[in-house]
């Protein structure tokens, strides 16, 4: 469209020129050639062709502008599919607290395999430890033997005893969410983070697998080697205690995984196996599960 207007321009300046040159007096302005006139004509509607185009593109950039998707309602492209936001308990009126309140939940896919790659290495180095300690006391060297210490027996009156475990921590447990809130909300934020994504069916798998691969390494193979007694007990509970904090979990729950540590060592002074707290631990996670989801759909 600028070409348009120079050459326009360029005819008029050689016109002019010409009749100045000649000096010419018929060449007035009222006189010049009819193709000068319509130059100006072609080199108005040029431009104001131009102005037209220029007027509709700005326009168009400004309707483009005030049509565009805020940055806040757009889902940004780092955000994994692994993971599902929980932001039930936030406000739309405080962004502050609604940003600190938004709970990452991984998905029931992500969920299920680091449960049975976790449990698997648990337990690998249960079996590990026992092995070795095995091979280590039939050689003659001065350590104990897990295995026979703390086999992997069962016997008839064991369900005695588990059933006594389960009801002693589900009570305990259920006791301490209705009188001990620092509790509650930790065990609120790891129940939703693992639970939130699984399926009914799901419960059994992560309440199973975690309960015969943690108490095979902490009772079937490191309190065997502290020692069988009241004070190996406690150390081992302790240590599995620490190892429960992380993940939304303070210490008020290292403190109830510290009690459950005691008393599934005192089930396995006392059976002289390890399949009693493997059972007691997985039914008691399996329990604890089936109540987090009961009173988490009727409080929606």
């Amino acid at each position: 469209m600028g070409s348009v207007a120079i050459n326009n321009f360029w005819n008029f300046t050689t016109i002019t020129t010409a009749c100045r040159n000649f000096g010419d007096p018929s060449c007035s302005p009222r006189s010049l050639p009819s193709i000068l006139c319509s130059g100006f004509k072609t080199n108005v509607r040029a431009f104001a062709s131009q102005k037209s185009v220029k007027k509709s593109r700005k326009k168009g950039k400004t309707e483009k502008t005030d049509t565009a998707i805020p940055d806040k309602y757009v889902v940004g492209d780092d955000v994994s599919p692994n993971y599902v936001e929980d932001s039930k308990n936030t406000s739309p009126l405080d962004t502050s607290e609604a940003e600190t309140s938004v709970l990452m939940i991984p998905s029931r896919g992500s969920v299920l395999q680091a449960c049975v790659i976790t449990s698997g290495l648990i337990g690998l180095v249960g079996v590990v430890i026992r092995e070795i300690s095995h091979v280590a006391s039939a050689g003659g060297l001065p350590i104990v033997d897990c295995s026979v210490e703390i086999p992997l027996t069962f016997q008839l009156w064991h369900l005695e005893l588990i059933t006594g475990l389960v009801i002693l921590v589900s009570s305990c447990r259920y006791l301490l969410l209705k009188i001990w809130p620092d509790f509650s909300e930790s065990s609120e934020a790891a129940n939703s983070q693992v639970l939130s994504s699984l399926e009914p069916l799901d419960y059994i798998v992560v309440s199973l697998l975690p309960g015969i691969s943690e108490e095979l390494l902490f009772r079937g193979a490191l309190l065997p080697l502290f020692g069988i007694n009241w004070q190996s007990v406690v150390a081992v509970a302790s240590i599995f205690g620490i190892l429960h904090l992380g993940s939304g979990r303070k210490y008020s729950f290292a403190v109830w995984a510290t009690f459950v540590g005691i008393a599934y060592g005192y089930a396995t002074i006392s059976s002289s196996t390890v399949l009693v707290p493997m059972a007691a631990h997985a039914v008691n996670n399996l329990v604890g599960g089936i109540i987090w989801r009961y009173t988490s759909n009727s409080s929606k």
